[in-house]
């Protein structure tokens, strides 16, 4: 394979046509850049017909036999459609952040060795799209060793990676003043709450004032700074005792009261009221017999 030692960037293949060796058949334009993100290496290209539309086919870095104003490649049979895109990665629009949750930007490409697709460095900016002209934001380059895990869109860097990176270029808006990269933003900037409308009171209406909340260590504070009142002493008054005259009087005494006679109730009787009464017996006194006495 004749290819430069030179290395390059993702951009410099986007749109680059693909030609056979052996027919000089125009196969396509490449349109994307396949990444092995786990090995840091360039595993495939994606082809089609233009760089929008047309049946979206690859070909392997391996196939690959010159690498300059255009790819070529021994046979149209190097050009294929089956590869399973679904453990790569474009790398194209993951966010690079710290271990410590700082956000350094996003990735709008990288560079690698055509030799072996080894990946060398990212460029990161604050917005990833790649078709965005890099006079109108600025570019950084952060080398590949910084990377500790990668994830979902999410690539994790170590702690301090921002001071080991290397601006490319300088947007417009950090030239005139008005933009710095992510890091470097004011983290205390405040932000006013917006009020939502429902809340929000009608013209001509005061919002209403509420007094400061205060601690407990507020209200210690004014009890031990107030002064100090003397307890008021009761007062006495003296009265003058007057001379007062107790007459004797007889003692009345009462009556008595007069006796009323008390009802006694009778005593209960012992038998029994529904019983049948029984024939009284008397005793029969017996007869003497009277004797002459001599």
């Amino acid at each position: 394979m004749t290819i430069s030692a030179q290395l390059l960037q993702r951009a410099d293949l986007i749109g680059t046509q693909v030609i056979t060796r052996d027919t000089g058949r125009k196969l396509g334009v490449i349109n994307q850049v396949w990444v092995d993100i786990d090995q840091r290496q360039v595993v495939a290209l994606g082809v089609r017909n233009t760089l929008f539309t047309g049946e979206q086919r690859y070909i392997l870095l391996d196939s690959i036999r010159q690498i300059g104003d255009v790819i070529l490649v021994e046979h149209d049979d190097d050009v294929t459609e089956a590869l399973n895109t679904y453990n790569y990665s474009t790398l194209i629009d993951s966010e690079i952040v710290t271990e410590t949750g700082e956000v350094l930007g996003k990735v709008r490409g990288f560079k690698f060795d055509p030799e072996t697709g080894d990946i060398t460095d990212l460029i990161l900016a604050s917005i990833g799209l790649p078709w965005i002209p890099a006079q109108l934001i600025s570019t950084y380059e952060l080398p590949i060793e910084e990377i500790v895990s990668t994830g979902p869109d999410r690539i994790i860097v170590f702690e301090g990676a921002e001071t080991r990176l290397r601006q490319l270029t300088v947007g417009l808006l950090e030239r005139v003043g008005l933009g710095a990269p992510p890091w470097e933003s004011d983290e205390d900037e405040y932000y006013q709450p917006v009020t939502p409308s429902s809340n929000q009171l009608p013209s001509g209406a005061r919002s209403p004032v509420y007094p400061p909340q205060r601690s407990r260590n507020d209200y210690q504070e004014d009890w031990e700074a107030a002064p100090r009142r003397r307890r008021r002493q009761p007062e006495y008054v003296d009265y003058e005792e007057e001379a007062y005259e107790y007459e004797e009087r007889p003692r009345q005494v009462k009556p008595p009261a007069k006796a009323m006679p008390v009802e006694l109730p009778e005593s209960e009787p012992t038998a029994d009221p529904w019983e049948e009464p029984q024939p009284i017996r008397l005793e029969q006194r017996q007869k003497q017999e009277e004797y002459d006495h001599e």
